[in-house]
């Protein structure tokens, strides 16, 4: 366990928070009752992350322009292997086999695009969907980066959930105009939690009091959906809703987990494998 481990050397209640939250990402003290390997793996990650380029000063990495790059770059790859986008489609539905209750498309406006299987996000599939927890989040803009960060342009923390009286952490995301998200000399901070109280705003509370002067805050209280079945008896394989970390970690993983569900087997990134497809892909 963890705490054997700890432990064995000598860490301080702090320190084990720091490593715990800060370090290996786990959002709550529940892997204090599991396997200590997990937990090595994943800061061992944290560590090979901040070793992967020259120079850098995170294990992070954020495009320019914000995330909506990321399915740009997507949409671009896809093209070139002969995939089709249909963009503005407010009335898209998943159309089932009449017999099986297989999804076999989408249709809109009439028109219905055929397919072995559907992916989506749980607005499209309510009824395969339960939701798991609700999220808190606060968009924040403001004049000046987050006091006693060095002036920092982008920056992230973790509270962790017992230095808050939680039973969960909160998570703080800054990023700024050096990032071409914002105007010149403006920074955009994020606190989120999951919600536990009938007050979900309150408990952002001590997220929003590291960040100084507040411009305009903005509030949203979502959801989180995850689905009812692995999505291989009904062709419908549909994504978990964002969590309230600001890493993108579980994101990560639900994406690894989604391309197991669908093709049965575990992605690989490797160079070797990456080459491969992409010769056989051009063959």
């Amino acid at each position: 366990m963890p705490q054997e481990l700890y432990s064995q050397y000598g860490l301080d209640a702090m320190t084990v928070d720091f490593m715990g939250h800060a370090l290996a990402l786990h959002s709550d003290d529940s892997y204090m009752r599991r396997p200590a390997l997990e937990t090595v793996l994943k800061i061992k990650l944290y560590y090979d992350s901040m070793m992967r380029y020259e120079g850098l000063k995170s294990p992070y990495i954020y495009p320019l322009y914000g995330l909506g790059e990321l399915p740009q770059a997507f949409a671009r790859l896809s093209a070139v292997y002969g995939g089709t986008y249909m963009l503005a489609k407010a009335d898209a539905e998943v159309v089932y086999d009449a017999d099986s209750g297989r999804a076999m498309g989408v249709k809109s406006e009439g028109q219905t695009a055929t397919a072995k299987f559907v992916v989506g996000d749980a607005s499209y599939f309510p009824s395969k969907v339960q939701r798991t927890s609700r999220v808190v989040r606060a968009l924040c803009v403001l004049s000046h980066p987050i006091p006693s960060t060095g002036d920092s342009h982008s920056v992230q923390l973790i509270l962790p959930q017992k230095q808050v009286g939680r039973r969960s952490d909160i998570y703080v995301f800054c990023c700024s105009y050096s990032h071409h998200v914002a105007p010149k000399d403006k920074w955009l901070a994020f606190v989120s939690t999951t919600v536990e109280t009938t007050d979900p705003t309150a408990e952002l509370a001590a997220g929003l009091q590291l960040l100084g002067k507040i411009d305009e805050k903005f509030v949203e209280v979502v959801d989180v959906f995850e689905p009812l079945e692995s999505g291989q008896r009904d062709g419908c394989f549909i994504s978990r809703g964002y969590d309230a970390t600001s890493h993108f970690e579980t994101e990560i993983e639900d994406v690894l987990d989604m391309y197991l569900r669908i093709t049965g087997k575990v992605l690989d990134l490797s160079s070797e494998s990456l080459a491969k497809r992409q010769e056989a892909a051009s063959a």
